[in-house]
């Protein structure tokens, strides 16, 4: 079993956003000394719900400022971006940090980003799996081309309002190629898809992608996602076994009691400040949880309480699921100090009781 901190640089009411980033890079510096397996960043924009924009560059940061840790995205979102230029980020992370790098993507929402960066809500709603799979060409080909013009020398752009295609370019050579990695093992970054739907469940499955589960999940409904996952992939011809990535919120201390409290005092206001500030793209009206609510539903479905209580708690996730990977959220206090001591005991109270 495996064990890692999800990060998701929270702004908390009164805090600056230099100190929720500063918090997020310690969380990586202590997870490596603690003997966390890694840590998986989270990646949101003009929100203090999280405000870090980019979570390749802080991924960079962070494979730097350690040597053992696996780093992840969690996720990195495809619609604001264009595919190859990811690709091109991955693969030299992948590259020049020796394979520690895994690749997180995701669909996002249907938020005012996509207006800033230009997807539009087309992209959103009907090109993720387009860009997911030119994102995988360019990790598995040296030269990848796009669109109706992609074998000849001028390349014809596409019809955005067509359904033939999002992108059109000549073909070009994949550089750096994730393949050339000086030790490694021929292959390139792995890639994650955050799963929140049957259908997106099923497009991760057909591709023999493992998934990344939310915290807002309980067992059940993860199990039941794992096993679509597994009949799918069996019908695509693929392995019904990947390394899944199940997110969630860990806190600890020497009483449940306690440890509750301490979430209960601080994620709430986080909540209502970070998910009161998202706007849609369209005007949409959004149902946004009870901060309260939420934060009451995610202390009972996940680690929160005494290191034996949060032991037993991963262990019959793994059990029921058939998950041994985990990313847990270990800045609910909002607090630098609490923070670093709250992984500490993971790594040296939890993870050793887990075998």
């Amino acid at each position: 079993m495996r064990v890692g901190a999800f990060v998701l640089a929270a702004q908390f009411p009164g805090q600056g956003q230099g100190e929720a980033l500063h918090r997020a890079v310690r969380t990586a510096e202590v997870a490596e000394k603690t003997g966390l397996d890694s840590v998986w960043l989270a990646e949101h924009h003009f929100v203090p719900y999280g405000v870090c924009p980019s979570a390749v560059t802080l991924a960079a940061l962070m494979l730097g400022r350690t040597r053992r840790l696996r780093v992840g995205t969690a996720v990195s979102v495809l619609p604001n971006t264009h595919p190859v230029a990811l690709g091109e980020q991955a693969a030299l992370l992948h590259l020049t940090s020796e394979g520690r790098f895994s690749l997180g993507v995701g669909r996002g929402g249907p938020w005012v980003d996509l207006e800033v960066f230009g997807g539009g809500l087309d992209a959103y709603e009907n090109r993720f799996q387009e860009d997911l799979d030119l994102l995988r060409r360019w990790l598995a080909e040296p030269r990848v081309g796009a669109g109706p013009g992609a074998g000849s020398p001028v390349a014809v752009q596409p019809d955005p309002r067509s359904p033939g295609g999002r992108y059109g370019f000549r073909e070009v050579a994949v550089v750096p190629r994730p393949s050339e990695a000086l030790d490694g093992d021929g292959k390139g970054p792995e890639v994650i898809v955050a799963c929140t739907s049957p259908a997106s469940v099923r497009l991760a499955a057909e591709r023999g992608l493992p998934m990344l589960l939310g915290m807002h999940c309980g067992d059940e409904d993860k199990a039941a996602m794992v096993d679509l996952w597994r009949r799918t992939a069996r019908a695509a011809g693929r392995s019904p076994e990947a390394d899944h990535v199940s997110a969630g919120v860990c806190q600890l201390a020497d009483r449940t009691a306690d440890a509750r409290e301490t979430l209960m005092k601080s994620m709430p206001g986080w909540l209502k400040q970070g998910l009161d500030a998202h706007v849609t793209v369209d005007g949409r009206r959004r149902a946004m949880r009870d901060p309260v609510a939420y934060t009451e539903l995610l202390c009972d479905l996940h680690p929160v309480g005494t290191p034996e209580l949060a032991a037993d708690r991963l262990a019959v996730t793994s059990e029921r699921t058939g998950i041994t990977r985990f990313a847990l959220l270990t800045e609910g206090s909002g607090d630098l100090a609490a923070t670093e001591e709250n992984l500490r005991r993971l790594g040296t109270e939890v993870v050793p009781r887990l075998g």
